[in-house]
């Protein structure tokens, strides 16, 4: 969740008054302090690539100012321009401004009264820098070096003390797709990555543990809770193998199972009494004991795409964040974990809409 005062805190929890103020940068320069913002809205989803997006409506003049993007480096313009925007929470004569992070214009289109302006996270960047000669990493490359070679200078890399670094074996390639590359680094290593709010690309441990930070019961403040999607057997896995090689060349393979208390998908339970594999293979995996903890992370991720959701309809919360952990009471549940996996904001008086996934 991101950072708020307790006053802040109590206020978003009911009816409040919300502003939204968003500032336009193009290589380092404020472009824009106070783009006037008429609608918008912010979404994220953890399964994506790029798993930010925002789009604003912006009245194409205001005060005597045009927003339309006509020259290279107009505010609005899709030449690098990244947009700032902070949630402003009205908590009684003041405004307290919360940061949701910054974005890439990839598109805005101008009709006679305003601009519509699709902005996407700074993963984009990445996303979209495909190779222009296959990548290796050099002699004596980390998984941390490596994902710094892979993203630097786009964004800043920030390794979490936690995880523990190694060096990559020699003759790894990479041929052309960059976000690819980086994404079986993370899941080598195993660790995730997520952009932060000041921009910065954070390599952390892949957890769906933590303190709840919010409890939201069904029928109190607006708050409405029901059970989301389909149910099926496509994609569900309760075991993974990840398998690599040692420096010898022989192929070494670890297996991790799911066993966790109360998972609909647990081994030997009634899902199935037999294991069903998930596999994977990479060449940076060297040892039994990484391919186990590559096994173990992969299963945690194949959990988001399979395990029970809930769609909540809520007042907008501009502190929380998708990873975030909250108690449920509705639908049958009551004060259960659940992690945030994709949120709509508006930037608008509207309802926030939530999915979570039950822990």
């Amino acid at each position: 969740m991101l950072d708020m005062s307790d006053r802040a805190q109590a206020v978003v929890q009911r009816s409040h008054t919300m502003h939204i103020r968003a500032e336009a940068w193009l290589g380092g320069r404020l472009l824009a302090d106070s783009i006037p913002i008429a609608d918008g809205t912010e979404t994220r989803d953890r399964s994506l690539a790029v798993p930010e997006r925002i789009t604003l409506t912006v009245p194409r003049t205001d005060r005597g100012t045009r927003w339309d993007p006509i020259e290279p480096d107009a505010p609005l313009a899709a030449y690098g321009q990244q947009l700032r925007i902070d949630y402003g929470v009205d908590t009684g004569g003041h405004t307290e401004w919360i940061n949701r992070g910054w974005f890439l214009v990839s598109e805005a289109e101008t009709d006679e009264e305003t601009v519509t302006v699709t902005a996407l996270g700074l993963l984009a960047l990445i996303d979209e820098a495909k190779f222009t000669a296959p990548f290796q990493p050099a002699s004596g490359d980390t998984l941390a070096s490596t994902v710094r070679a892979l993203v630097e200078p786009a964004l800043t890399v920030l390794v979490d003390s936690s995880l523990t670094d190694r060096a990559v074996p020699l003759g790894m390639q990479w041929d052309d797709d960059r976000i690819a590359a980086l994404h079986e680094v993370l899941g080598a290593w195993p660790a995730d990555a997520r952009v932060t709010e000041d921009g910065y690309l954070q390599i952390e441990p892949l957890t769906d543990t933590g303190t709840p930070l919010l409890d939201l019961t069904d029928g109190v403040g607006g708050t409405v809770v029901h059970w989301q999607g389909t149910a099926s057997r496509d994609g569900a896995y309760n075991a993974v193998v990840a398998a690599g090689e040692d420096a010898a060349g022989n192929q070494v393979q670890g297996v991790a199972y799911d066993q966790t208390t109360g998972s609909p998908l647990r081994y030997g339970g009634p899902f199935s009494p037999l294991p069903v594999p998930y596999h994977m293979y990479s060449p940076l995996l060297r040892t039994i004991s990484q391919c186990r903890t590559a096994a173990a992370t992969t299963l945690t991720r194949l959990r988001r795409t399979a395990s029970r959701r809930l769609t909540i309809t809520c007042v907008p919360h501009p502190g929380l964040m998708t990873g975030d952990v909250v108690t449920v009471t509705g639908a049958g549940l009551v004060s259960q974990p659940c992690v945030i996996e994709s949120l709509s904001l508006p930037y608008s008086p509207g309802a926030m809409t939530l999915t979570v996934r039950v822990i």
